[in-house]
C-alpha cells in the first residue's frame, strides 16, 4: 500500500486571536500548522520548523510581516519558501510592496477561507 504524502508545514504569523484561530483550525485539516503571534516569534519558529510556506500578517507588533519575509529569506533553507501575505492593507501601493517583498499571493482582509485554502493548495502542489 502506498504511503500517504507527508503533510506540508505552514507557519502562520497573525496577532489577531480570532483570525489566528480561524486560520489554524482551517489549515490544520490538511497541513501541519505552527502559529506565531508576532514577527520575532515567527522568525524564531521559522528557523526551527522549516515551513514549506509562510502565511504572514503584515501589521504585527515588533517586526512586521514585510520585515519577517525579508529576514526569513536570509535564514538557511528558507530562501525560496513561498510567502502569502494576509492583511488589512489593501491599497494598490501596499499590494505592490508585498509583491516586492516576495509574496506569491497577497490576500486582503476580510477574506474567504476557501480562497486562502485554494491559493495555498496550488502553491504547495507546485
Amino acid at each position: 500500500m502506498k504511503e500517504p504524502a507527508p503533510r506540508k508545514r505552514i507557519l502562520v504569523a497573525e496577532d489577531d486571536d480570532a483570525i489566528a484561530t480561524l486560520l489554524v483550525k482551517t489549515l490544520s485539516l490538511d497541513h501541519d500548522v505552527t502559529l506565531a503571534r508576532n514577527g520575532h516569534e515567527a522568525l524564531a519558529l521559522a528557523g526551527k520548523v522549516r515551513p514549506d510556506l509562510l502565511l504572514l500578517d503584515i501589521m504585527m507588533p515588533g517586526i512586521d510581516g514585510l520585515q519577517v519575509s525579508r529576514l526569513a529569506r536570509k535564514l538557511e533553507g528558507l530562501g525560496k519558501v513561498p510567502i502569502v501575505f494576509v492583511t488589512a492593507k489593501d491599497r494598490p501601493s501596499d499590494v505592490i510592496k508585498g509583491i516586492q517583498y516576495g509574496a506569491r499571493h497577497y490576500i486582503t482582509k476580510p477574506f474567504k477561507l476557501a480562497d486562502v485554502r485554494e491559493k495555498i493548495a496550488k502553491i504547495l502542489k507546485s
